[in-house]
Formats: structure tokens, C-alpha cells, sequence
């Protein structure tokens, strides 16, 4: 029985970067024997074995044998005579697809991982990469990853993903597989990479189609000098990761804030409704396909619905900023309107020359609505008023709360 370090822990230090957790893989080893040695069976879909001691996960060295559509019809083997080799060569990426040898420290690298590392290619491994739809999700979330260290997609894997996206495949991914995946890329140093490489391999518009038509859209040279809505959305989803960075929830609300514009030209209805009556619909279809968690759905369309609003703040009424505050629960959510200050500074920001330009609306949002949550019933004269009353008096000190705060 021989132990190998694999996959991300290897890559990861090579790279340079903090490893995470450790996976190994054991060969030449069974069940009975792994148990024997203390190791907890915990695999369901093929065997994996907590250690003893660590507690860190051990697979037995398998293949994987195509049998049906979707990432999860393969047939596993898991046999003792299943080499180091062929177990790597099931792995999607030559970069994860290097061990070490837990006694030497010897790397194995069956596959080039060591050469794209060092020329930063992203490549799979083998055809087999197509009988995985869940690769292709993954594919752009370690670009997203690794992108600022130069990383780029090899060609022919692009041509892969596109393989998949045109095969259907993608759609027997269940809602909670997309879900982890954008989510870590939308934590990730440089979401725009995911969002780039699965609009040009066609698979955004199976994964994301309220995100994909956005490419094409064109805006308003004078507000938007890159005038292409995908391109800028690119630009969004990056400046939340600068701002909030490792934070997927302001990169959700950053990533579906302009969804509305792919619906009607931008010309073709008035400003005060071009977003509320635009973007909410299908923001609400793909938090439903989905299963979009509740905060994140909540502050997207908060953020959906009052960005423009947000930016012209200095234009708003006192009562009409309060009502906005209101619409955005920001008085029994407080926390909830200075994440969608960040997310409108991301929108502002997200735009070709406007990368390093300030944005005090986000500092006035977050004064004005200090000043209003500052007052409460306790501190108004109520004596005499009852019921609706007493609400409209609360409302009228935080207007005047909110005056004396500008």
C-alpha cells in the first residue's frame, strides 16, 4: 500500500499559494484493509475513508467507467490493482492532476500538470473530460481563481466545453451543484474569467441565460464608455470582488443587478422605472431555478431595484429616501442597506475609466440611514396617538432626522 498527496494541496504549492484542505489517494489497498487500519468508511458513491488520527479523507485509487448522462453516471473501480497513473488520468485538469508521494516528497505528474503550471494553461486532462458536465462549471471557476496569476484556458479544452454545452448535458446539473460553483467564483479573485470563458463556450446561456443576454446589449457611451452590458458586467462582478473580496453575497447582488437591460433597449422606458419593472422578473426566475438562498435573493433585488436611485441621492427628497431605506427592510435589517451602498459603488465603479473614481453616494446612504434608525417610537411625542398615527409621527422625525444628517 503505498499514500499519495493529490490534487488541489499539490497544485496550490506549487503555485506558491496557502493549501487548503488535503486529499490523498491510496493504492493497492481494500476496504477491509483501510478499516483494519483504523480508517472510518465515509464514501458513499465509492470508497473514501476518514484518517484515524487527522481525520483527513483517503479514496482508494479508482477508474471511472461512463454509463449515463449527468456527473453522476459513472461506474467506479476501485480495485487494488488500479495504478497512481490511471487514477490521476480520471481527474479533470493536468493541474490537479499531480501527486506526492507521502514517504519521498517525489511529485508524479503522468499528465504535463508540472508544464501548465509553469506556462499557466488551464488544460484537461483526457477526452473523458466530456462525460463530466460538472467540468465545465468548474473549468471557469478556476479561472476565476486563477486568473490573476496569469492562467489562461488551452483552446482545445475550450473547444470541450463547448462540446458539452452543445451536447445538453448541462442541464442534468442539479440546482445545488451550479449554485456552489458560482458561488465560489463569485468569491473568487476574478469572477469576470468565469463569466467569459462559459459565455464564448456557449454555456452561460444553459447555466446563467438571464446573465448571458446581457453581452450585446449596448448602453449609453456617456454613462457606459465600454457600452457592451456583458462587458461591463464583467467589470462589476470584478470591482465586488476588489471591494468585498471572498464576499458571494455583495458578488450575487453585483452579478444580477442589471439584469433588466437584455429585456427592452434602453432607450424605451422612462428612468424611474427602467430597472424596477425590468430586472426583478428575471432576477426571480433565476433565484428559482436556482434555489437561490433568501439573503442573497433579498438584497439582489434591492440592489436590482434602487441602484439608480442610490446613484442620484443627492437628487432625492427626504421622504423619498426614506422610503427607499424602507423598501430595502433597512430598518429591521439594517445590515442590509449598507451592503447595497457596496453594491451600487460596484455598479458605479464597474465602468471603463471609472475603475479608481470615488463614490460618495455610498457614504451619504449609510449617514442618512443612521440618522433615521436612530429614531424610534421611545423617543417621539405619542402621547394622544394611536395605531397608524404613531407611524406617521415615527416617519416625519426620521424625515426630519434624515434632513438634519445631509
Amino acid at each position: 500500500m503505498k499514500i499519495y498527496l493529490v490534487g488541489g494541496a499539490v497544485r496550490d504549492a506549487l503555485l506558491g499559494l496557502q493549501p487548503g484542505d488535503r486529499d490523498w489517494v491510496v493504492v493497492g489497498s481494500t476496504q477491509a484493509d483501510m478499516e483494519a487500519r483504523g480508517f472510518k468508511a465515509v464514501g458513499k458513491d465509492f470508497p473514501v475513508f476518514l484518517h484515524p488520527d487527522t481525520g483527513e479523507e483517503h479514496a482508494l485509487a479508482r477508474t471511472e467507467r461512463k454509463s449515463g448522462r449527468g456527473y453522476r453516471g459513472f461506474v467506479v473501480d476501485a480495485a487494488p490493482s488500479v495504478t497512481l497513473e490511471e487514477d490521476l488520468q480520471r481527474r479533470d485538469f493536468t493541474i490537479n492532476a499531480i501527486a506526492r508521494d507521502e514517504s519521498s516528497g517525489e511529485l508524479v505528474d503522468p499528465w504535463g500538470g508540472l508544464r501548465d503550471i509553469e506556462q499557466r494553461v488551464l488544460r484537461h486532462v483526457g477526452p473523458a473530460f466530456v462525460e463530466d458536465p460538472l467540468r465545465v462549471l468548474r473549468a471557469a471557476r478556476f479561472l476565476a481563481r486563477f486568473a490573476p496569476l496569469g492562467f489562461t484556458l488551452a483552446p482545445e479544452t475550450a473547444a470541450l466545453m463547448r462540446q458539452i454545452a452543445d451536447s445538453g448535458e448541462l442541464d442534468t446539473l442539479v440546482p445545488e451543484r451550479i449554485w456552489q460553483e458560482l458561488r465560489k467564483a463569485l468569491a473568487s479573485a476574478q469572477p469576470s474569467a468565469f463569466l467569459r470563458s462559459l459565455h464564448a463556450t456557449g454555456a452561460l446561456a444553459a447555466i446563467l441565460p438571464e446573465v448571458d443576454a446581457l453581452y450585446g446589449v449596448p448602453q449609453r457611451a456617456e454613462f457606459h464608455p465600454e457600452v457592451d452590458t456583458g462587458v461591463h458586467q464583467e467589470m462589476v462582478s470584478d470591482m465586488a470582488a476588489q471591494l468585498a473580496p471572498g464576499d458571494d453575497l455583495i458578488g450575487f447582488a453585483a452579478l444580477t443587478h442589471d439584469l433588466g437591460k437584455a429585456l427592452t433597449p434602453h432607450d424605451e422606458l422612462p428612468r424611474h422605472i427602467m430597472h424596477e419593472q425590468r430586472g426583478l422578473k428575471p432576477l426571480a426566475a433565476l433565484c428559482e431555478r436556482l434555489k437561490i438562498p433568501t439573503d442573497h435573493r433579498q438584497l439582489a433585488e434591492a440592489a436590482c431595484r434602487e441602484h439608480l436611485n442610490v446613484h442620484r441621492i443627492d437628487e432625492l427628497r427626504d421622504a423619498t429616501v426614506l422610503e427607499l431605506i424602507s423598501r430595502c427592510d433597512g430598518f429591521r435589517r439594517p445590515e442590509r442597506i449598507a451592503q447595497m451602498a457596496l453594491v451600487c459603488e460596484c455598479d458605479k465603479r464597474g465602468r471603463l475609466g471609472f475603475e479608481d473614481s470615488d463614490y460618495p453616494q455610498r457614504a451619504t446612504l449609510v449617514r442618512l440611514h443612521a440618522a433615521a434608525l436612530a429614531v424610534n417610537a421611545r423617543d417621539i411625542a405619542t402621547e394622544g396617538l394611536k395605531g397608524p398615527a404613531i407611524g406617521e409621527a415615527l416617519a416625519k422625525a426620521r424625515v426630519r432626522a434624515i434632513a438634519a444628517a445631509r
